[in-house]
């Protein structure tokens, strides 16, 4: 029997992404994958997930991690704003990294209030872009990999599109862009001290990403160098129209950041893209990539999918049965999620990540687009504020 080659991990934070990620590498095949400390000062959420997905050991010191020789790569599943210092902590110590979303923001002095309301966005543009090319540096002095956790480019409808625009070799004229549902479960999610921003930098970086990564494709199967040409943004705070009645089915809670988000992209070829991002979409959550080219259209439906639509009268037996996602109940039509890991691309972007570190080749999903797309973002927040588009 061929042995499977080897990889060690040690995830840092025991969050909400620690499960998706440990799903993941559940279903990694033709790499074993030792999942071996699971880090978090909460040690009882450490525990939880330890339990659930097999790890070794439970850490509370990151640094005992770093100094743990069998350990290969560093899965990193923080808040952003711990993201770049634990990254570039991690690739001195001679580990990959993998980093979830977004790669990381303006968040200002620790304990400062209303970050989003009194920090002028160029400032916090500056400031991302200077804290991105100090990782940069660090990143190229070393032969260590950065995998950057962008599901998008992963979602299985979005790898089949780019598989049709490399044959085709398709000129991408416009794209745009989607993901919207009716806010964040987190608390801390209004507080741009806490997230970097709003809707925009929580969920509309994944189809940014998406197209981004796309655009990408086209320029390398055409043979052309394709860069952003500039940015242009709106945002608003759409709920503060809403008295508390009318606000009770919409989770968002905006205190100094956006629950709306559009921003406008020109690429250096003149072709353009759209991406959306909503707190105030109820139904489910809504995310897609549409693509209009010379030669081809492409509608990539991620959520929600018309694979299986589910009817119930009554919740009984349903109770660890997940059916989608931002639904408050499970009764009448659902479009249910069926696959979920897969098509939202959670498995392939571990499955990716552990092939590289065994071939050693480049992942799909990069530092480069995780740099571009922090940079896109800031600069629309700025375009937004200004209210002029910002060119690069």
């Amino acid at each position: 029997m061929i042995r499977k080659k080897k990889v060690v991990v040690g995830t840092i934070g025991a969050g909400y992404a620690a499960a998706l990620h440990g799903n993941g590498y559940k279903k990694v095949s033709g790499v074993e994958v030792v999942l071996k400390t699971i880090c978090d000062l909460n040690t009882q959420l450490a525990n939880k997930i330890r339990d659930e997905f097999g790890y070794s050991h439970v850490e509370a010191d990151f640094q005992a991690v770093l100094a743990d020789p069998e350990i290969d790569v560093i899965d990193i599943v923080l808040p952003p704003f711990l993201h770049v210092p634990v990254a570039v902590e991690a690739l001195k110590a001679g580990k990959h990294v993998i980093c979830e979303k977004p790669l990381t923001g303006y968040f200002g002095p620790r304990g400062q209030e209303n970050v989003g309301k009194t920090v002028p966005k160029a400032e916090m543009y500056k400031s991302c872009v200077t804290e991105m090319d100090k990782l940069a540096k660090v990143i190229a002095q070393t032969d260590r990999k950065f995998m950057y956790a962008e599901n998008f480019v992963y979602a299985t409808p979005v790898q089949k599109a780019a598989e049709i625009i490399r044959a085709k070799q398709t000129k991408i004229l416009f794209m745009k862009g989607e993901e919207s549902l009716k806010g964040s479960s987190s608390p801390v999610a209004g507080f741009w001290n806490k997230t970097g921003g709003g809707t925009l930098i929580r969920t509309g970086t994944h189809p940014l990403s998406g197209m981004l990564w796309l655009k990408n494709q086209e320029a390398q199967i055409r043979g052309e160098k394709i860069t952003i040409s500039s940015v242009n943004c709106d945002v608003g705070v759409t709920t503060a129209v809403l008295t508390d009645e009318e606000h009770k089915h919409i989770s968002a809670r905006p205190q100094d950041v956006e629950d709306y988000g559009v921003i406008s992209i020109t690429f250096s070829d003149g072709t353009k893209a759209l991406c959306i991002a909503s707190d105030t979409v109820l139904g489910g959550t809504k995310n897609y990539i549409e693509i209009y080219g010379n030669n081809t259209a492409l509608n990539c439906n991620i959520t929600p999918t018309d694979l299986l639509n589910t009817y119930f009268l009554d919740e009984e037996g349903l109770e660890n049965v997940n059916i989608s996602e931002m639904l408050p109940a499970k009764l009448g039509w659902n479009k249910a999620f069926v696959s979920d890991e897969i098509i939202r691309g959670y498995m392939g972007e571990l499955q990716d990540f552990m092939e590289c570190v065994i071939e050693n080749r480049a992942p799909l999903s990069d530092f480069q687009l995780a740099y571009d797309t922090t940079k896109v973002l800031y600069a629309a927040y700025q375009s937004a504020e200004e209210g002029r588009k910002i060119e690069f």
